[in-house]
């Protein structure tokens, strides 16, 4: 058996995976597309203390290193066979949607190349997409331009019904609405306080070619504050906003393209919510 753990930030999954690897003697595979990168932590709400569970796809790449769904897919899908090949619990935690796919059906990806252009703007391509049914960040450029070229220009079919390849159990976890935007504020304030600003700081001096930090949510919103055109207030305000959206793409994500068992977090005693989902695991 596979666990797999989804939902939007902020609702506990890397508390739930932590219990249910000690319990089922599980190692966790990380598919959240921006962990793998060393030295974006704050910012990623990286695990800080793994309490002593192996954990893979975390801190393997660099900033100046090129990593794309291709790559997870392949590495992925090796970690995942040898871990059930030990007679281990895999247990894939994240809220790329799109990584967990590639991971577990039979999606068909191929080694990316970037020399392409398009004459049209980004919303022009982001409206195109839509009436196919891909709903994608518009702000991610490079992955929008494939997209256009894949499915409007190329014609080739949307993928609705790919294949599961394994034995999987999915879990997602949610909360109210208002709850969660809550959860996603208090979770930007304090990367704040643990030192996103300087984090980000060093990272775009060091690395400032890096698609991943002109992209990720957490430092892009950082490039207008850093060039003098908004205030510290508004790139915080800024964030939070971008993390409340990308919680809304990731909900629709998960209802539309995955059977997700659904539980709501009890954030005031996780006990609870760990115990409900192994019932439920336990149950079949």
């Amino acid at each position: 058996m596979i666990i797999v753990i989804v939902g939007p930030t902020g609702v506990g999954k890397t508390k739930l995976s932590l219990n249910l690897a000690k319990k089922y003697n599980g190692e966790i595979i990380n598919a959240d597309s921006t962990q793998v990168y060393k030295e974006m932590n704050i910012g990623t709400a990286k695990i800080k203390n793994q309490e002593g569970i192996v954990h893979h796809l975390i801190d393997t790449k660099n900033l100046n290193e090129e990593y794309t769904i291709y790559d997870f897919q392949k590495e992925g899908r090796i970690i995942l066979d040898d871990i059930l090949k030990r007679g281990k619990i895999p247990i894939i935690v994240g809220g790329s949607g799109l990584y967990i796919s590639a991971l577990l059906y039979d999606y068909k990806f191929h080694e990316e190349n970037d020399n392409y252009e398009v004459d049209f703007s980004d919303e022009e391509m982001y409206q195109e997409l839509l009436k196919l049914g891909i709903d994608i960040d518009k702000n991610n450029k490079q992955r929008l331009q494939r997209k256009y070229i894949k499915h409007v220009i190329n014609k080739e079919p949307v993928e609705q019904s790919a294949k599961l390849l394994y034995d999987v159990k999915m879990i997602g976890l949610t909360t109210d609405r208002d709850t969660l935007y809550e959860q996603i504020n208090k979770r930007v304030d304090e990367m704040i306080k643990e030192g996103l600003i300087e984090e980000v700081t060093v990272l775009f001096k060091k690395y400032s070619e890096s698609k991943q930090i002109k992209t990720a949510i957490g430092y892009k919103e950082f490039i207008p504050f850093f060039n003098g055109e908004c205030s510290l207030e508004e790139t915080i305000n800024k964030i939070k906003q971008n993390s409340r959206n990308y919680a809304k793409r990731q909900y629709t994500w998960f209802n539309n393209k995955m059977d997700v068992k659904w539980f709501e977090t009890d954030l005031i005693n996780f006990d609870n919510t760990v115990y409900k989902v192994v019932e439920y695991l336990e149950s079949k």
